[in-house]
């Protein structure tokens, strides 16, 4: 697991770099990793930003380095 600051966001190593999310399909640049507290844990949710601009979220474990 990488680092999480206070603000619950996580130093992932894939932070301002182009990913896919294997979820969707969909390519973009990972711009945060966040740890949200739900009712059943800690969740890892990752925030992906297209050429559109129209972000979209996923699951954290749903990203990996885009192939470009």
């Amino acid at each position: 697991m990488n680092p999480v600051g206070p603000d619950g966001y996580e130093q992932h190593p894939l932070l301002n770099k182009p990913v896919r999310d294997i979820a969707s399909r969909g390519t973009g640049v990972l711009v945060a990793v966040v740890h949200e507290l739900h009712s059943h844990g800690t969740v890892r949710v990752a925030h992906v930003r297209p050429p559109s601009g129209v972000e979209w979220t996923t699951a954290a474990d749903n990203i990996q380095a885009a192939d470009h």
